[in-house]
């Protein structure tokens, strides 16, 4: 005996159509590395700041913060760039080996990204930071740590 299950064609083109917005609500990951992937100009103006942490390169960097940024952190309160550099990059650049983006997205202004650190003394350590772009420049980054016992920095207890 067979049994029959009736489903009419709205019903399954809303299914399908409720599958696609789904599929569409969680982007897919991330490239391993910060300098390869696509996306939107917003997520490529994001990866090119991790790609200049990995390289070093503070020329490179401080071309894309806007006029205005502030980088807010657990330690940090709307911070200038140049106070970023002094109390982030200068404290933290020699320390930090590469980074794994996990997930990077953006949404309009908006940019989020969830990274693995890798440090040079062979420690990881996982944030995630919240960007805004605006006219192609960083706005600001909202920047929240993993736990002070996964976050192996100048900012954790012992260093």
């Amino acid at each position: 005996m067979t049994t029959r299950i009736r489903i009419s064609r709205r019903s399954v083109l809303q299914a399908g159509a409720c599958a696609l917005a789904g599929a569409a609500s969680f982007p897919a990951a991330a490239s391993a590395r910060a300098g390869t992937g696509s996306g939107t100009a917003n997520e490529e103006i994001v990866r090119k700041w991790y790609r200049a942490w990995e390289g070093k390169d503070w020329t490179q960097l401080e071309v894309l913060p806007a006029d205005n940024f502030t980088f807010t952190s657990t330690v940090d309160a709307h911070i200038s760039t140049s106070d970023c550099k002094k109390g982030c990059w200068d404290t933290q650049i020699d320390f930090i080996d590469h980074f794994d983006l996990e997930r990077v997205f953006g949404n309009g202004n908006e940019a989020f990204v969830k990274y693995l650190c890798h440090t040079k003394n062979g420690k990881s350590f996982r944030n995630v930071e919240y960007f805004r772009v605006r006219d192609g420049k960083v706005k600001s980054v909202e920047c929240y740590f993993g736990g002070k016992s996964t976050f192996p920095s100048a900012v954790s207890d012992g260093m």
